[in-house]
């Protein structure tokens, strides 16, 4: 468990499924509310953030990290890693699937902390991958300051609206 004044991680299990679907959905939201169609959104979030969504990741293997803030508890972030399903993905390689945080706790250590639990998760893979939207910039020098470099690109697609993602990889030592 990772401890901070206002927030701890620790890893999720199947029971955690409708946190994690909760801050995926509130998250996805929050980002992209006023820059995606609201009923995309909506639509987006009820497919992609329901607790079943979440309770088959863990199911096929993957693994999360849950932060919670303190007191209380409350659901604030997560990070979820799987296998890969990124078209420039190799053998070896694993997929950042979602590092999500709320807004209020950008700038607080989450993003950083959370990404430790990510990277060693990845321990003895190639490279860790992931998808983000081309235009999110804070996202975007997140992940540079972490490492991450252009791979490639993707469409993602968001209510049946395609968007333009790039792919990040960051090399991993063995």
């Amino acid at each position: 468990m990772t401890d901070n004044p206002t927030w701890t991680i620790r890893e999720a299990g199947a029971d955690d499924a409708p946190a994690l679907a909760l801050i995926g959905a509130a998250t996805f939201l929050e980002t992209f509310a006023g820059i995606l169609e609201g009923d995309a959104i909506v639509g987006h979030c009820a497919a992609q953030h329901n607790a079943a969504a979440y309770t088959a990741y863990l199911a096929a293997g993957a693994r999360a990290w849950i932060a919670e803030a303190q007191p209380g508890g409350a659901p604030i972030g997560f990070a979820l890693v799987g296998k890969p399903d990124l078209a420039a993905a190799l053998d070896g390689d694993i997929e950042l699937k979602r590092i999500y945080s709320l807004s209020r706790f950008h700038g607080s250590g989450l993003g950083a902390a959370l990404m430790k639990r990510a990277l060693e998760a990845a321990h003895g893979h190639r490279r860790l991958l992931l998808g983000v939207y081309a235009r999110n910039e804070r996202a975007l020098a997140f992940y540079r300051k972490q490492g991450f470099a252009d791979l490639g690109t993707r469409q993602f697609n968001v209510g049946g609206k395609l968007y333009d993602d790039l792919v990040l990889a960051r090399p991993l030592a063995a």
